[in-house]
């Protein structure tokens, strides 16, 4: 529950950074890069312990709560302003974003999510259950690069150069896995935590991958 409650925040602050591109020395990222690996660890923990059924759930629910927040959102920009009130510029900028953006941003969690959990899964099957550092890396790249490949072409193509596209596709998707390294030591301590304290080590034998059967936990 704790982690799919910090699995939906993580979400929905990344919506709101993800407009603004940043510049750290000579690389570009959009902000959200500040908090949406971190979805992208959670999805290792709960496919690593609970299995990609558990997976599943919470990714389905991440959607949910994202789109209801983007929905609200909307309805707040539409709601007549107060006459004395100066903020309006400043809240359409940030809660306004544009539905190619919002499209973006819920097809690429998505794709980029469920492939996550699907290569940590299968590989956790395959290897029996060793190697936890090799499949976090692995389907944090894998499914970051999916995200990245969907997002930014739906998101940001025609309004800048493709060079600078391409480069934001690789950089996003290279500084999200190496983020996944940085971090690595506590996540397996935390995978370690779990198992211990849920008394559980889920390996996904036999069932279904298909994303819609959410009634399969």
């Amino acid at each position: 529950m704790l982690l799919g409650v910090l699995f939906c925040v993580c979400l929905i602050c990344s919506n709101l950074l993800e407009t603004k591109i940043i510049q750290i020395g000579t690389m570009t990222i959009t902000a959200g890069f500040l908090v949406f690996p971190i979805s992208y660890i959670i999805n290792d923990c709960i496919a690593e312990v609970w299995g990609f059924r558990k997976s599943r759930l919470i990714i389905w629910l991440g959607f949910l709560i994202n789109f209801m927040a983007l929905a609200i959102f909307q309805v707040a920009l539409v709601l007549p302003a107060a006459p004395f009130w100066q903020g309006a510029e400043a809240f359409q900028f940030v809660f306004g974003l544009a539905p190619r953006i919002t499209v973006a941003s819920l097809l690429a969690f998505l794709v980029g999510s469920f492939l996550n959990a699907y290569v940590m899964s299968r590989m956790k099957v395959a290897s029996h259950g060793k190697h936890f550092s090799v499949r976090a890396v692995l389907s944090t790249l894998v499914g970051e690069t999916a995200d990245s490949l969907v997002f930014f072409p739906i998101a940001f193509w025609g309004l800048i150069p493709v060079e600078e596209l391409l480069k934001l596709v690789v950089i996003q998707a290279v500084a999200k896995t190496a983020y996944e390294i940085v971090v690595l030591p506590l996540t397996i301590r935390i995978v370690g935590a779990l198992k211990r304290i849920e008394q559980t080590d889920v390996y996904d034998e036999h069932i279904s991958y298909n994303i819609l059967r959410v009634r399969e936990i």
